[in-house]
């Protein structure tokens, strides 16, 4: 193994491998913040451009249809080149995808940039994602995945808080925010190492060329832990749409009370997970910690659907917080262990379709169920569908510490062919 490769649970000691994790850290801030950066003025944009509510809305989640739709495609390039180059692409469609919000005043126009937005963004979780699980190994993995969501939590935060700064400028100003994509693929190209694609007879090409499908149907546990996301996703997107509602019904009207309210409490607690994340693994292991994470969201759901006050209803984006820090690396472990190495980057993004797809459908399943009956039933709905996953999680069982499907040191899985070994450069 070349001397500038990560070597399998150590940590990042040279520049360049500093370099490479700064960067994907930086990446993973962006991954999932397509639509948060500009809530804060979506109302601002519904009246400039005089368009209803649902279309308002769809400004929002559209990228997640792209990113759920696209992510195969860019997961199969992953396996095929590495995740540097598409990483870097990604980050520069995101950029201009999302920047064109700065010069667009029609509708349509702003619809179309917001789907290549998640094009873009589906690149950027996909190809982001892998990377950081083919460059650690061990408890190290561990330290990195949960720095990651410490990451993405933390742009959760500064991002819509500094759109909602922008905003009070102009609705077109926010969108400046996407336009780090830019400098971030150039750092992409100088910082991450440089990988071969496999040559058409190496095994490795022709397990990155049987596709999403294939994979699903070899390793029924990808599929089942694909399936967990887009339930996880579907349920909790719940709380985050009608959160301003309850809120609203509460008392609580003002706007940055209630994006500090939601925001600030929710990533607190993630960040928190993140950043003790490894410590938690190694005492817990990775199921325990799942059915820790279901736990919280069925409580968070239950004080939702019945809490009579602001102060009893704050636990509720603390408890979604914990869920969220502790499921966004488990599942994202649990997946590569449960995939054959050279299909790292498909495995990485059908998460990412489960997740932005569970995240569009949401408000289509939940939506009418709430307008006709109430938050609480949909909230008490939703608790049901929680509790049923952590029932079903007693049956996961921790990833085998003895297979080659198993990250837990230098030689737990097989060493890749010569020409596909990381090679530090630009």
């Amino acid at each position: 193994m070349p001397a500038d490769a990560a070597v399998p649970g150590s940590s990042p000691e040279s520049a360049a491998d500093r370099g490479s994790l700064t960067v994907l850290l930086l990446a993973s801030t962006l991954g999932v913040m397509g639509g948060a950066t500009i809530a804060p003025v979506i109302e601002v944009i519904r009246q400039a451009l005089d368009v209803g509510g649902t279309a308002a809305g769809l400004v929002l989640t559209s990228h997640s249809l792209a990113i759920a739709l696209v992510s195969p495609l860019v997961g199969r390039t992953t396996d095929r080149f590495g995740p540097r180059l598409p990483l870097a692409a990604g980050l520069v469609v995101y950029g201009l995808g999302g920047g064109a919000g700065l010069v667009i005043d029609s509708y349509p126009v702003l619809f179309a940039s917001r789907l290549i937005l998640g094009v873009g963004a589906a690149a950027v979780f996909t190809c982001s994602t892998a990377a950081l699980l083919g460059l650690y190994r061990g408890e190290m993995r561990d330290k990195v995945m949960g720095w990651r969501t410490t990451a993405t939590t933390a742009g959760g935060f500064a991002y819509p808080l500094a759109a909602g700064a922008l905003g009070n400028a102009s609705w077109h100003a926010p969108f400046a925010i996407y336009l780090i994509g830019l400098p971030l693929g150039a750092a992409t190209l100088l910082a991450l190492p440089k990988t071969s694609h496999a040559s058409p007879s190496d095994p490795s090409a022709k397990g990155s060329r049987r596709g999403a499908v294939r994979l699903l149907r070899e390793h029924p546990l990808v599929l089942a832990l694909c399936g967990l996301w887009v339930a996880t996703t579907g349920l909790m997107m719940v709380l985050a749409v009608s959160l301003p509602r309850r809120l609203d019904q509460l008392g609580i009207h003002d706007t940055l009370v209630v994006a500090l309210y939601g925001t600030v409490l929710a990533s607190g607690a993630a960040s928190l997970v993140g950043l003790t994340y490894a410590k938690l693994t190694a005492r817990l292991g990775y199921a325990a910690l799942m059915r820790t994470a279901a736990g919280a969201w069925t409580a968070a759901l239950l004080v939702f659907a019945v809490a009579e006050h602001w102060a009893v209803l704050m636990l509720v984006p603390v408890l979604t917080g914990i869920g969220s820090g502790i499921t966004m690396p488990t599942l994202t472990v649990l997946v590569d262990h449960a995939a054959p190495a050279e299909q790292r980057g498909t495995a990485t993004s059908l998460q990412a379709t489960a997740l932005f797809g569970g995240q569009f459908a949401s408000p289509l399943v939940f939506g009418p169920l709430i307008d006709a009956t109430s938050i609480a039933t949909g909230a008490l709905v939703a608790a049901a569908g929680t509790a049923g996953i952590l029932a079903a999680l007693f049956r996961l069982k921790e990833p085998d510490q003895t297979t080659g499907l198993t990250d837990t040191g230098e030689g737990d899985r097989p060493e890749a062919p010569a020409d596909e070994r990381p090679q530090r450069g630009s």
